[in-house]
This record gives C-alpha cells, structure tokens and sequence, in this order.
C-alpha cells in the first residue's frame, strides 16, 4: 500500500493528534473531525469512481475538505478560482472533463461548473476506514498556469511531487507538528493550497486562515500561539509600512517563528524595514506550479535579503546561459535560466505532450526565470527570461535590482520594469512608478539608479502610474502595463 499524505488523519483509532487542525473564523475542525468528514466523502468519491472532480476553491474550510477527500480517495482534484473569468473556465473544464464539482453548500457557480454534477462539501461526516491511497506517480492535482502567453495549461502534479515537497521544506524549515500556521492566501494556488493547507496537514499541525487578509488579523494570531505566517510581497509590504510605526503591532510579528514570503519577490526596501521595526528576518524561497518548491533561504541558514536561498534537498539546480550551456562561475552577477530536476517536478501539462516535451531540455525542466547564483550557493531572481531580462547598449540586465534601487529612493511606493524597443541600445530601461507623494523628476530616479547600480542600469524612460496592474497573487502583470 503506499505510503499516505496525511500520517496524523490516517492514524488508528485514539491515536490521532487531539488537537485543532483547520480554523477558518468561526469554523474549525480538529484531526479527529476532519478524518471523519474528509473520509466520508473520500468513500463518497471512491465509490462514484469519477475521472477527476474540479473544486470550487472559494477561502473556506470547505474547499480544504474538498481537496482533503479528493486526496483520501485518489481523485485528481482541479481547484478552480471564484474569480476566474468566463473564457478561462470554459477552457479549463472542456480541458479537464472533470466528472463533478466540489463546493461549500449555497454558493452560485458560473454555467461552465453548474452543468456538471454538483457535490456539496459537508462539515461533518462519521467515522470510518479510509480508502487505500493510491502509488505516488498517480496524479493528485491539476493547477492551472495563468495563461500569460496562451489558454491556461493544466500541470499534472503527482502525490510523489507534493510528498516531496513538503518533506523537502520540513527539513529546510524546521516544520513540526506543533507549528500553527497563520495565512489569508487563495486556496486555488500551490502558494496557498499545497503549502498553505497541505503542509500543516503533512506535518499534523495548524492551520488559521484569516479569510481576508489585514496587518492586525495576522498580528493577532502570531500574539495568540501561531508560530508561522505565509504571505506574498504585497501583504509584507503593508506590514512593513505598519509595524514601522505601530510598536504592538511589531511585538506581534516578532514573535513569529518564521516569516515566509512567496509567488514574486520581496523588495530588499521592505526586507530591511520588517527587520528594523521586529528583529525578523523574512524567508523567502523560490517555486512555480510546475516543480513545486525548488529552493529556499533556511531557518537554520544565513538569511540574505532579496534571494530565494539554495536548493532544497533532493532537487537540482542549475544556471545555464542563452546557449545552453551550463553557468559555471558562482560570481552573483553573471545571469542565466533556472533549470531544475528532481521528485518536485510535475508530470505533465494535460493533454499537451508538445508543450511539456518543449520545457525540458535533457531531463531539466526549463523555468524561464532568470538568476545569479553567489558563492555560498544562494540564488537571487532577476526575473523572467520573457519580460524581465533587458538587453541594452550590449549587457544583460534583470529587471528586479532595478526594481529593488527604485525602492529605494523616498519618491517611490511601487516600482515595476520592462525594456521597450530602441533603435540605439537594443532595448531601453523604462521605469513604471508608483509615488509616494510627489512625483520624483525622472533625472532624480535615473540618478539614483545610476548611484546605487551602475550608469548602464538607469531607467531612460519613467511612466507614472496611480496602482500598478497585479494578479491575484499579488505578481506585477507586465504585459498589461505596454499598449
């Protein structure tokens, strides 16, 4: 039989942990409540024998169930955003067949989902024997990719990658059984999801899910016995702007035991702030739907702002150049495409083996990111090979140190970069400014830049902006800010 997910659901009669396992507000379950609803609908699913059901992955402790089930019964789950558009979720259920759709009780579902069988998730549920789990090859979940160059493609994830994963960052992260995690991140995502819901589970910990996310919801739970909080850029920075001026709020976020951020890059600027008003230091760690989690700064580990740390166990990395060649120096300044290999990768992109042929080059998944890599082995994300690596005036220059000296400067909130065709340079630098106040003068940034960088690294171009386009996550959609 192979091995379960979730040792602590699974465990004999008497022996599971009696202790809280999901809260989300007012509802909660503990291990032994929460085998006995997930199992129930776990032999629910067993018995349908459905090819895969798609999950209607609102906030709630219902979609966690869902997906908890899903798992239990070896059922290839397909979370779907509450927010996704029409397009988007017509493509996704012709793509995935899904045989049934999973939801909390209430909810209207868009036409694409309500013409499928509909199975509302339960929050209680008896007792019972749990259906065998399936090898670890067979797949667990399909997450759908953003889609920024074409349909949304659908990423096999097998139990193994999940497993793997999850074990891999227990031993980068120290993660126990007696770690309550805090977070208010989408549960259609691997971020909030698979680390967010599955890890605490994996570990037989805690999860609090705030719903929403606020600065003072967070802070209260880490003032009330949560040890972690996960989070993306955007919720660090607005803590960093409040614990620099709130000294209860900072004492707050002091006491957490690891901070983790993720899905885009923390700014040094704010980096150095949450330090200043708390004494932590923010861990951040690298990842994509199709490899999971591939490296990460460690809680035992020297913590450098404005890198992801270095590979975690059982996953290879490597740097290789536009050539292909492999990136051997180790000097944090020479560029290249993160390349991975290891048990964290997907399998497949469904029903797509000329996409998923094309992304691995001799047994290495091809990323499309772009990083350097120092001599202590950490790497730094410069940003995307198709949107964040300028070439101009004959260097290769990452869009993210840009980003991060704009930070910087006193003028600036929110600051994105993209190249943009010149006929002299090749591509010229252009700045996408957020002020503070009032607007800088496009010399002073460029100035700025040119100080703490290099001359060839100015901006040419400064656009201001009022917001600047995000996804859920919390990610700068580029593409949006030319046109």
């Amino acid at each position: 039989m192979a091995k379960r997910l979730f040792p602590a659901l699974t465990a004999p009669s008497g022996e599971a942990p009696d202790k809280e396992a999901l809260r989300f507000g007012a509802l909660s379950l503990d291990y032994p409540q929460l085998a006995a609803v997930a199992g129930d609908l776990a032999r629910r699913l067993r018995d349908a024998q459905p090819v895969r059901v798609a999950v209607w992955a609102t906030p709630t402790l219902h979609t966690s169930v869902a997906v908890v089930a899903a798992l239990l019964a070896g059922v290839p789950a397909v979370p779907v955003n509450p927010k996704i558009g029409e397009r988007e979720l017509a493509h996704i259920v012709s793509d995935s067949t899904p045989s049934a759709v999973l939801t909390e009780p209430g909810v209207t579902l868009p036409a694409a989902l309500a013409a499928l069988p509909r199975v509302d998730v339960p929050l209680t549920g008896k007792p019972g024997e749990l259906p065998d789990e399936p090898d670890d090859e067979a797949p667990a979940l399909i997450v759908y990719t953003s889609g920024t160059t074409g349909p949304p493609k659908g990423v096999v994830l097998p139990r193994r990658a999940i497993a793997g994963t999850l074990d891999a960052l227990e031993d980068a992260w120290q993660w126990t059984a007696e770690d309550v995690l805090v977070h208010a991140l989408p549960l259609f995502h691997v971020h909030g999801l698979i680390l967010g819901i599955l890890g605490p589970l994996r570990r037989g910990g805690t999860v609090r899910h705030l719903g929403r996310f606020s600065v003072e919801a967070a802070a209260k739970e880490l003032s009330a016995g949560a040890t972690m909080m996960f989070g993306v850029p955007t919720m660090y920075h607005r803590i960093a702007g409040e614990v620099a001026t709130d000294p209860e709020l900072a004492a707050a976020f002091g006491r957490a035991r690891l901070l983790v951020s993720g899905s885009a890059a923390l700014p040094v600027h704010d980096h150095r702030r949450i330090t200043a008003a708390t004494g932590q230091q923010v861990v951040e760690r690298y990842g994509m739907t199709e490899t999971l989690m591939n490296t990460s700064v460690r809680a035992d580990g020297e913590r450098k702002p404005g890198t992801v740390g270095v590979p975690l166990r059982g996953v290879e990395v490597r740097l290789t150049d536009e050539s292909g060649a492999v990136v051997t120096v180790s000097d944090g300044e020479t560029v290249g495409e993160i390349q991975v290999r290891g048990p964290n990768l997907f399998t497949e992109y469904l029903n797509r083996p000329d996409a998923t042929a094309s992304a691995f080059a001799e047994g290495w998944f091809r990323t499309g990111d772009m990083a350097t890599r120092d001599a202590d082995g950490y790497l730094r994300i410069v940003g995307r090979k198709a949107t964040d690596l300028i070439k101009s005036g004959g260097y290769k220059i990452g869009a993210g140190e840009i980003e991060n000296a704009l930070l910087e400067h006193p003028g600036v909130a929110e600051a994105a970069v993209t190249g943009e065709p010149d006929a002299d340079l090749g591509e010229r630098i252009v700045a996408w400014i957020v002020p503070s106040g009032e607007p800088p003068a496009e010399e002073e940034l460029a100035d700025h830049v040119a100080r703490l960088l290099a001359p060839h690294k100015r901006p040419r171009v400064v656009r201001y902006l009022d917001a600047l386009p995000r996804n859920d996550m919390g990610k700068v959609m580029k593409r949006a800010l030319h046109g």
